[in-house]
């Protein structure tokens, strides 16, 4: 007796038409037709069954606020972030919690059920660490999120940037986050990298670095962020975010770099969508697009996974939530349509990123946890093309979310589909 069955699924490794039987919030059976009953059956008819999304780099404490205090004109990172520190000191824990939630009803709607959101700590008075540390308990059943210790202003540049960020670690912020080429000078970014790798592995705590977020080729805290994780023995809990820096370095020096950054088994995330929407704001023709070398550093057996980075915030004015559409848009700037490229940038916004994030127990296989995505599509091809809804959202074997299917794709085969439309899931704001 299994508490679910979801029958005839198609998954991400090329298996298809198979039954996937949960017991006790965990995938207790995989087979080509399972001869039992459950206490609730979906049929799949030929979808995709995924594991959940995941956005390994985020901002929820910025999240929604788009227009406050007024929007970012030039639409630079420049811009946005001097936009962050107006609307800084006007932040109220009622608020950010209030546009925090609404962003977790909307991730759970989309099969998002793993999030690693970057804190602001460059303000003392850390109303964006006590909100996000509420909103993490809040949402707890329903989404995995992790918080990073992220000094916006710098480490050493932001007035009690260094007393501030110790204080968010102390709070609970559990991952420490830096931001080197945005200090002073390049010998203080280099000396933050230090300092935030050695916190780290005094606390026993991950790090995930801001590094080398421009177009300049000698922006190249990544070689130090490596050489650091290496000394101070944090190989593979460490994560370098964006690295766009990467995309204008001549070859030599890349061809020294990735050895260095796949001995310390650095974790890399590109943010597709904001990279390219950022960065090259100097170029005009050729112009550059800000995405690191994809190809290359999976190439290079380093683990790579994709964020959204931010939804309708100062740095950013689009975005829904939709891992899918970052993948998308990764597929076209990385140009990776090949078949087995399509099957990376697919991973890397599900396993690929549930391992920079340590989930435990994420994943397909007998045993691992119940947490399941089922996508109006038939495979990750016509998941990356269509951005397909998400019919069943699964949580712990349990169901938290369902959508109607959308009428009119082209797909393939022509298959029809029929699921009830409802909502299982409580929005932690109450809206629907």
């Amino acid at each position: 007796m299994f508490d679910l069955i979801i029958r005839s699924a198609n998954l991400p490794d090329g298996r298809q038409g198979v039954d996937v039987g949960v017991r006790g919030g965990k995938i207790s059976a995989i087979e080509k037709t399972l001869a039992a009953t459950s206490g609730e059956e979906i049929d799949a008819t030929g979808r995709l069954l995924s594991p959940p999304f995941c956005d390994p780099h985020f901002h929820m404490d910025a999240t929604l606020s788009l227009g406050l205090p007024r929007m970012n004109v030039s639409g630079t990172l420049l811009e946005g972030i001097a936009l962050w520190g107006e609307l800084r000191p006007s932040l109220t824990k009622e608020a950010l919690i209030e546009r925090a939630l609404r962003y977790c009803d909307l991730a759970v709607s989309q099969g998002l059920l793993a999030i690693r959101s970057h804190v602001d700590t460059s303000d003392p008075r850390l109303v964006t660490a006590e909100a996000l540390l509420e909103v993490k308990e809040k949402v707890a059943p329903y989404i995995d999120l992790q918080l990073v210790a992220f000094p916006q202003d710098g480490y050493f540049r932001a007035p009690d940037g260094v007393a501030s960020l110790n204080r968010a670690l102390d709070m609970g912020v559990g991952i420490v986050g830096g931001i080197p080429h945005f200090e002073r000078t390049m010998a203080d970014g280099t000396r933050s990298v230090e300092a935030l790798c050695r916190i780290a592995a005094e606390r026993g705590l991950p790090v995930d670095m801001h590094c080398d977020e421009t177009d300049d080729p000698l922006s190249r805290h990544i070689e130090t962020l490596a050489a650091e994780t290496v000394r101070f023995g944090l190989q593979g809990r460490v994560a370098g975010s964006h690295l766009t820096s990467m995309h204008s370095m001549d070859n030599y020096y890349v061809s020294k770099l990735i050895p260095l950054m796949a001995e310390a088994r650095i974790n890399v995330i590109p943010n597709p969508l904001i990279n390219i929407m950022l960065q090259g704001r100097h170029d005009t023709y050729p112009k550059r697009r800000g995405m690191t070398r994809v190809k290359e550093l999976m190439a290079a057996g380093l683990n790579v996974s994709f964020g959204h980075d931010c939804v309708m915030d100062p740095w950013y004015s689009m975005g829904s939530g939709d891992m899918l559409e970052v993948a998308h848009m990764a597929v076209h700037v990385t140009q990776m349509g090949g078949i087995e490229d399509k099957r990376k940038i697919f991973d890397a916004i599900t396993v690929n990123s549930a391992k920079t994030m340590g989930l435990e127990g994420y994943g397909l296989d007998i045993g691992c946890k119940a947490d399941l995505v089922l996508l109006q599509a038939a495979d990750i091809n016509e998941a990356l093309r269509l951005k397909p809804n998400r019919l069943f959202v699964i949580k712990a074997g349990k169901i938290i979310a369902r959508t109607a299917p959308r009428i009119g794709e082209l797909f393939l085969d022509g298959r029809p589909a029929s699921i009830d439309i409802g909502l299982d899931y409580i929005p932690q704001t109450g809206g629907s």
